[in-house]
Formats: structure tokens, C-alpha cells, sequence
């Protein structure tokens, strides 16, 4: 048996070192990752997987921390995945794998789990894809994803989530004038946290009023995540059916919460709870894992096409010299990648031939 077949054992078995272990290779696309990944498929689709992102500030960590908490207090396990700035001098996530939620040190059926935000396009989302299947393998009941930031590498990294909460912090409209650039429209549920300081009723009025408009319709399409028509914000999906007796759409609810002293946490638990009930009963979630897998193909062809063409490159050369060809006037952009593809397109059209003959 060789030590990566030792090492899924021993992830399936239920040992955090190993699953620790995993994740590493994951991470750091080591030799063999993909063959791993590649058996965890087969023991996913238990887990629920939950993103946690909104404007820096909003109290993400300390929710996250009380969310994990209670779901420990009611007997299922919790995978965190943090998503941590950038090191500028390793790479690697500045607070690296921290155990930084105080109510739940020392319980390894909270499992922590940090990954930087290296900036390598599609990267990162790809990796904490994989990092989820890998808590999901292992048979966490409960996965989190929570985001530093705001910006659209957040955004493709939650979309690998169930059900998203958007955190607005309270009495600034101008912070949720900034996350309505793209943040809104994925958010299943939004919460208000640290409702008790002045201005929190006025968030949660703005954000009602911008809900009702449809400016925070969720994502239709390659999302993953629902379209909606939000009649009211606090009126919540009770398995209720519309006239043609078919399931009828999510309703974005408005949560309020102080995580520091764990109000409001059951409620928004009733919520995340509400929407997977919705996603099951309403067919999303099988097209959301539709989604999700055609994306990571999409990812995956990109990434293998694009080392294909970078030996192909090297074999010229490199590009350098093609380019100093181009300005030389011996050639031109388009027929260095027509040339470059050609191999590439002839494989393709005689596998399909092959298949046809077949």
C-alpha cells in the first residue's frame, strides 16, 4: 500500500492528523494531490457547507467561533476553513493554522484550518474546493468557510458553499453601498452583527428596502446559487408552495446578531437550516452541485491546457523569443497560438473519431 493510500485510510478512519496532512498536499499541490482528490469524491455529500463573508470589521471570526460552538453543543462536528491574507514574505497564511476561536481549543471535533489568499488566479478557490471535500470525506457534519475580505476572490471562494451569510456591520450606509458592487446578490441570508451598537435597526431597514427593490437578488446561472423574487426580507421559506403547487422561491432573511455575547446565533442556525431544507425540496442544491462540478472541469482543462502550452513553449524557446519574433516582424501573435494549438486540436479531433469508430 503506498503511503498516500495510508494516508486516505487514515483520513477516512477519522484521524485529524491525517486530514491535516491532506489539506497540506492540497495546499501545496503536492506530487499525487490530484490522485487523492480524486478518491474523496466517492465519500462526499453528507456535509453541509456554509460561507461566512461581508466588509472586514463585520465580526466574521467571532461568529464563526460561536456558530461552531453551538453546533458542537448540539452533537455534530465542525470543519473551519479561514481564508487568511497573503505573507508577503512566505506565501503562506500570516496567522498560519491557528487555533484563534477561544471557546473551542482543544476540541478536535472543531477542526481549524487556515489557507492563504496567495492571489494566484482561481488557485485558492480550487484548493479550498478540494480542502472541502476533504473535511467532507473525513465526516464533518458542519463546514465553514469564512473569507478576510470582501473583494471577488472571496466571492468565487464562497460560491463553493451551500448557503452564503453576508455580514453588514452596522450604521453605515456607505458600507453597504460598497458590497452591493457584487456581494449582495450571493448572499442566502444576511446578517447583521453587533446589532446592539446605534445604527443597527437603519441597517437593517437599508438593507430591507434594497432587498425589496430586487437589488439583492441572488445569482441566476453560473453562480451556483439561486434567483429570486424577495417579496419581504422577514418573511422566511417555510416549505411553503406557490400556486402552480411547485416549491416557492427563498426569501433572503435579515439576521441580527451579537456574537460576543451568542444572541441571535440559534437564530441564524434556524436559517441556515431553513435554506438547505429549501435547496433540497426545490431542486437547487442538485443544480448548484451541477454547477460546482462543471467549474471545477472548466478549472481543471484550463490548468492542464495551459501547462501543455507553457512545455510547448519552452520546446521554442521560450516566450521571449517568440516574442522578440513578433517584433522582429517575422510572425504575429495569432499564428504563434494557432501553431501552439494545432497539436492540441489534433488530438482532440482524433480522439473523436476514434470514439465514433468505436
Amino acid at each position: 500500500m503506498s503511503s498516500d493510500e495510508e494516508l486516505l485510510e487514515a483520513l477516512l478512519a477519522g484521524e485529524h492528523r491525517a486530514l491535516a496532512r491532506v489539506i497540506s498536499k492540497i495546499e501545496n499541490r503536492s506530487p499525487g494531490y490530484r490522485d487523492l482528490v480524486s478518491e474523496l469524491y466517492a465519500h462526499t455529500g453528507e456535509a453541509d457547507v456554509i460561507g461566512i463573508t461581508g466588509s472586514p470589521g463585520a465580526g466574521k471570526s467571532t461568529l464563526v467561533d460561536k456558530l461552531a460552538e453551538t453546533y458542537r453543543d448540539r452533537g455534530e462536528t465542525v470543519g473551519v476553513i479561514a481564508i487568511d491574507p497573503s505573507s508577503p514574505f512566505t506565501g503562506g497564511a500570516v496567522l498560519g493554522d491557528r487555533i484563534r476561536m477561544a471557546s473551542t481549543v482543544g476540541d478536535m471535533d472543531v477542526f481549524v484550518r487556515s489557507m492563504s489568499a496567495r492571489g494566484t488566479l482561481g488557485g485558492l478557490s480550487t484548493a479550498t474546493a478540494d480542502a472541502v471535500k476533504a473535511m467532507d470525506a473525513f465526516g464533518k457534519d458542519k463546514i465553514i468557510i469564512e473569507t478576510v475580505g470582501a473583494g471577488q476572490n472571496e466571492i468565487d471562494i464562497v460560491r463553493t458553499a451551500d448557503t452564503v451569510a453576508v455580514l453588514v456591520p452596522p450604521g453605515s450606509g456607505d458600507d453597504i453601498q460598497t458590497l452591493k458592487a457584487g456581494i449582495l446578490e450571493i448572499a442566502d441570508v444576511f446578517v447583521v452583527n453587533k446589532a446592539d451598537r446605534p445604527g443597527s435597526d437603519r441597517t437593517v431597514q437599508e438593507l430591507r428596502d434594497m432587498i425589496q427593490l430586487g437589488d439583492g437578488g441572488g445569482m441566476s446561472g453560473g453562480g451556483g446559487h439561486h434567483s429570486q423574487e424577495v417579496i419581504d426580507a422577514h418573511d422566511d421559506w417555510d416549505g411553503e408552495t406557490d400556486d402552480k403547487g411547485e416549491t416557492a422561491d427563498w426569501t433572503t432573511p435579515i439576521v441580527e446578531t451579537v456574537a460576543t455575547k451568542s444572541e441571535g446565533v440559534d437564530d441564524l442556525i434556524a436559517e441556515f437550516a431553513n435554506h438547505r431544507t429549501y435547496l433540497v425540496d426545490s431542486g437547487e442544491h442538485a443544480e448548484q452541485v451541477r454547477g460546482r462540478y462543471a467549474e471545477e472541469i472548466r478549472t481543471l482543462l484550463r490548468e492542464d491546457v495551459h501547462a501543455l502550452l507553457e512545455e510547448r513553449l519552452a520546446e521554442r524557446g521560450g516566450i521571449d523569443d517568440l516574442a522578440e519574433s513578433v517584433r522582429a516582424g517575422e510572425t504575429d501573435p495569432y499564428s504563434i497560438a494557432g501553431e501552439l494549438l494545432d497539436p492540441v486540436e489534433d488530438c482532440l479531433d482524433e480522439l473523436e473519431t476514434t470514439g465514433k469508430n468505436e
